[in-house]
C-alpha cells in the first residue's frame, strides 16, 4: 500500500513520513512493518503492513477532499449538544481517533464554535489545538502550501 519515503496519516498522531518497511520475525512469524515517523513530534512508530487499513493508516487526502474539509469548517448550521465538557470530550476523542479527515474538521468546527459561547475547559482547549494541528498539517501536504498559510485561512473561517 505504501512505500518509502510516502507520507502517510496515521490516527489521532497525524502525519507522518513512511521511512522504511522492515521485515521482523515474532513468536515464530515473519511480519513486515511500515516505520513511520510522526511529523509533529519526531515520534516512531512501527505498523504492521497486513494490519495498517485496520488500524486506519491512510493515504493523505487529494485536493478535492480539501474543499469537502473546508465546506465542514464553514458549516453554521450546527448543534453543538449541551452535555457535559467531559462527555462531549470523549465523544470529539472518538471522532479523532477515527483518523478521518473529516470527523477532525468536524471537531475542529464544533469546539471553535463552542469557544465563541463559553470557556472551554483545559482538555477541550487542548483538543481544539489537536484538531488544528491535524488538519494544518495534512491540508498543507495536500495543497502543497505553507502551514502558516493553511492555519491562517482556517483561523479566517471562524473570525
Amino acid at each position: 500500500m505504501f512505500s518509502e519515503g510516502d507520507m502517510a496519516v496515521y490516527p489521532a498522531h497525524g502525519v507522518g513520513l513512511i521511512e522504511a518497511i522492515e521485515k521482523q520475525t515474532i513468536g515464530g512469524v515473519d511480519q513486515s512493518f511500515y516505520v513511520m515517523k510522526i511529523l509533529d513530534n519526531d515520534m516512531t512508530i512501527m505498523i504492521p503492513t497486513a494490519n495498517s487499513a485496520n488500524v486506519g493508516l491512510r493515504a493523505i487526502i487529494s485536493g478535492d477532499e480539501v474543499v469537502k474539509v473546508i465546506d465542514i469548517l464553514k458549516e453554521r448550521d450546527v448543534k453543538v449538544t449541551a452535555q457535559t465538557w467531559n462527555r462531549r470530550y470523549r465523544e470529539y476523542m472518538e471522532k479523532i481517533k477515527t483518523g478521518s479527515v473529516f470527523e477532525v474538521a468536524v471537531v475542529l468546527r464544533d469546539l471553535f464554535l463552542l469557544k465563541e459561547d463559553k470557556d472551554l475547559s483545559y482538555g477541550e482547549r487542548k483538543m481544539l489545538d489537536t484538531a488544528k494541528n491535524l488538519l494544518v498539517k495534512e491540508l498543507s501536504l495536500a495543497k502543497q502550501t505553507d502551514e502558516d498559510k493553511i492555519e491562517r485561512q482556517i483561523e479566517k473561517l471562524f473570525v
